[in-house]
């Protein structure tokens, strides 16, 4: 089975040494140099530029559009954050998810997504209004409801918990991450028009990668596939007491992200 996971990327990094994998250059358009060894995300049909905003999903963009049919699953995963075999290494890139663990993977379920980033004391709508603008939220409510309006039920749902599938991270049959691709971008595009970036630092302005990692969730909730979680692994050192002390702050100091983690 022909299967790729896309590893998006800004900047030049190890990748694991599998068939699995195909590391994207990001923002390829915008970029003075050349990863070498990676592939643009700018080629074919592309929103390469809009890679200040979209993040990672430049390169799920790309890959529907430009990898062949005959590509029978499609994933995307972060430089710095991978799916984990379970397996045991001696280092955390003997851990890494191989092809033969993919395709293992996609005869028992239709989509594979890392474990749920669990939040306990926020629910999605809350913690997202503390550490970003809430008013995000309330736009793409509108817009999911003028463009898809079976799913503003689900999104409502889905804000409410307290734990959700993140980083745009997953792995699927090709027909359904086509679907979910399909239905996912043009609502980004919409609310593109509806939110002026061009007064938003540039942590900030990324909030349309931010909100697709809820949409995915939304998306799940209506169309009802099922799916396996695995565990995912970081591939670099987290500094949690900081991670954890931004959380608290943003909750109850009302202190709003100003970077990423």
């Amino acid at each position: 089975m022909s299967i790729k996971i896309l590893i998006a990327a800004h900047k030049p990094y190890r990748i694991p040494e599998d068939p699995l994998y195909l590391p994207v250059q990001v923002g390829k358009e915008l970029a003075s140099q050349e990863i070498e060894g990676f592939t643009g995300d700018n080629t074919g049909e592309h929103i390469s530029a809009k890679n200040p905003l979209y993040s990672e999903l430049t390169a799920l963009y790309w890959g529907w559009k430009n990898l062949p049919e005959s590509c029978a699953g499609l994933g995307l995963a972060h430089y710095r954050r991978h799916f984990s075999s379970g397996k045991r290494g001696a280092t955390v890139w003997d851990r890494v998810l191989t092809l033969s663990d993919a395709e293992s993977l996609l005869e028992q379920a239709p989509v594979v997504l890392p474990k749920k980033r669990c939040y306990y004391i926020e629910t999605l709508a809350s913690h997202y209004g503390h550490t970003h603008d809430p008013e995000h939220l309330v736009k793409t409510r509108a817009v999911l409801s003028k463009l898809q309006p079976d799913y503003a039920e689900a999104f409502d749902r889905v804000l409410k918990r307290r734990s959700a599938h993140m980083f745009n991270m997953f792995l699927m049959r090709r027909p359904i991450a086509d679907a979910y691709c399909e239905w996912l971008f043009p609502i980004l595009f919409a609310l593109e028009d509806e939110i002026d970036v061009s007064k938003l630092s540039r942590f900030d302005a990324r909030l349309f990668g931010r909100i697709s990692e809820l949409l995915l969730d939304v998306w799940l909730e209506q169309t009802g596939y099922t799916y396996k979680e695995i565990p995912f692994l970081y591939m670099e050192p987290v500094n949690w007491p900081k991670k954890i002390g931004s959380f608290l702050g943003a909750k109850f100091g009302r202190k709003k992200y100003k970077q990423s983690f």
